[in-house]
């Protein structure tokens, strides 16, 4: 028999109603409190007619709701969908066209946001706050029904089109389950930052059900910003275990570096994990130098529930990897064009529990993506003695004048030049090669050096078709929800000034 994310969170909270479950607000809420929570929004969709295989959509910055929500609806055997409202109009659009939700429910102010998409077409919606209350409404209900499906994301991948991925019961328990074994460090009563999106795998799974699923404590805080209430949640609540992505730490590093964040706030912390994009040497070099700690790194996708592979802990820690693959997981390479690629290096693909069936409602996305079990993740990648070293995404690798050039060998090459902070590297279109490399980089502080001086560095670094034709000096980069930088952007940027 399957497992249920409800039935597995309902036992491990009724063995232990006095234990911290969440912190919001300066405030500690016990696990008795947070089924009185889930109690509460269970009546209340059940009394608006949500029932089996129905989908609620959650509009909300983080809190408790969140977590609140996706477990009443899986008792009564529907499905949650937490979405972003600055993903835009149209897509917001799309995405519930193919969702087709039962009902929104969003926060007061992400309503008033959203107004304009949740008026059209007769969508319900209801609004209540983070700890509720959450009154009974009108929904109105689907012909489709997902009653295995637990969550589904929205997700643009590298294309920009959205797609929507169902992940089930199994899935997500199978992959916290993995992580939180994996991850040698995690103990019951750890205590976890949840500051990451809802509406990201990443944050969904480590944040928020890990947690709950092994006894842990999440520290809730509605977002990054302002980076003030992170830093005094992380010092009130006593965090001792961080999941971020880069764009985080480089904040709070770059932040302690200047004076303006305290330098032992990352005392009490005995992990910090980064995902959703490669952590660059230069902010692991920073880490250890500024707290005593390096900042270890995993891997996943949206699809994978999301984890993949996962640094075990600082003694086995390698740099440059993303650690081993989590248990149940069997893995291949291939090449792009889909042959066996040898047993060292090529594009990954992986089945197990953890990999969601297929795409909602998108067969055709499915089969390019998908063959027999497997999944095509889209990364190449090299297998070093079982640790997994992303190379690159497939549709990232700039290839010159037939040699394949790896964006991030360049800019690791970039990274460790002293007066640059951030650099990214795509392919801008070449009448002759076909593309050569561009480097948008970020100076360091006060930092100063000229596009004639990255160049020479480079060249005295790397093959010629790796070095870097262009260099743009930007002061911010295009960053997804999750604050992951978007290549795609910079290269549909490059592209259109030159059309």
């Amino acid at each position: 028999m399957s497992v249920r994310l409800e039935s597995a969170i309902d036992d491990r909270l009724s063995k232990n109603p006095g234990s911290r479950c969440f912190w919001w607000d300066g405030h500690w809420y016990s696990n008795s409190d947070f089924s009185g929570l889930v109690g509460e929004c269970e009546a209340s969709l059940r009394a608006s007619g949500f029932g089996k295989g129905q989908r609620a959509v959650v509009l909300m910055q983080n809190c408790p709701m969140i977590i609140a929500l996706s477990v009443a609806a899986w008792r009564i055997g529907g499905t949650i969908v937490p979405l972003n409202v600055k993903s835009g109009d149209a897509s917001l659009r799309a995405t519930l066209e193919l969702i087709e939700p039962f009902a929104i429910i969003a926060s007061y102010a992400i309503r008033d946001e959203a107004e304009n998409v949740l008026r059209e077409n007769g969508l319900a919606y209801v609004t209540c706050g983070p700890m509720g209350p959450f009154p009974s409404f009108e929904g109105r209900p689907s012909s489709i029904e997902t009653p295995d499906t637990a969550v589904i994301f929205a997700t643009s991948g590298t294309t920009g089109q959205p797609k929507a991925v169902p992940l089930s019961h199994g899935n997500i328990y199978d992959n916290s389950g993995g992580l939180w074994e994996a991850i040698r460090a995690l103990e019951p009563g750890d205590i976890i930052l949840s500051v990451l999106p809802n509406f990201h795998s990443f944050a969904y799974t480590l944040t928020m059900m890990m947690p709950l699923l092994n006894d842990a404590a999440s520290v809730v805080v509605p977002g990054f910003i302002p980076p003030h209430v992170t830093v005094s949640a992380i010092r009130e609540a006593g965090v001792n275990v961080i999941f971020g992505v880069p764009t985080i730490f480089s904040y709070l590093l770059s932040g302690m570096e200047r004076g303006s964040i305290p330098r032992d706030l990352f005392d009490p912390v005995k992990i910090m994990m980064a995902g959703g994009d490669r952590l660059g040497d230069n902010l692991h070099e920073q880490s250890k130098r500024l707290t005593g700690k390096d900042i270890l790194e995993g891997y996943g996708l949206t699809e994978t529930s999301p984890g993949v592979a996962v640094s075990r802990s600082y003694e086995e820690y390698r740099p440059g990897t993303v650690g081993p693959f989590l248990r149940g997981y069997e893995w291949c390479l291939r090449t792009e064009m889909g042959g066996s690629a040898g047993k060292d290096e090529g594009v990954l693909w992986v089945r197990g529990p953890s990999v969601t069936n297929g795409y909602f409602r998108a067969p055709e996305i499915t089969f390019e993506r998908f063959e027999d079990g497997w999944f095509n993740t889209g990364d190449y990648v090299r297998i070093d003695d079982g640790y997994v070293r992303i190379l690159d995404r497939v549709t990232d690798i700039i290839v010159v004048g037939g040699f394949n050039v790896y964006p991030q060998e360049v800019e690791l090459v970039l990274h460790e030049h002293p007066a640059i902070r951030t650099a990214v590297v795509v392919g801008m279109p070449h009448l002759m090669n076909g593309e050569v490399p561009k480097a948008f980089v970020m100076k360091a502080d006060g930092a100063k050096i000229t596009e004639a001086e990255i160049i020479k560095y480079c060249k005295k670094r790397l093959a010629h078709f790796k070095v870097p034709r262009k260099v743009e000096f930007v002061d911010e980069f295009p960053l997804s929800s999750a604050g992951k930088i978007l290549r795609r952007i910079l290269r549909e940027r490059e592209n259109r000034a030159r059309a």
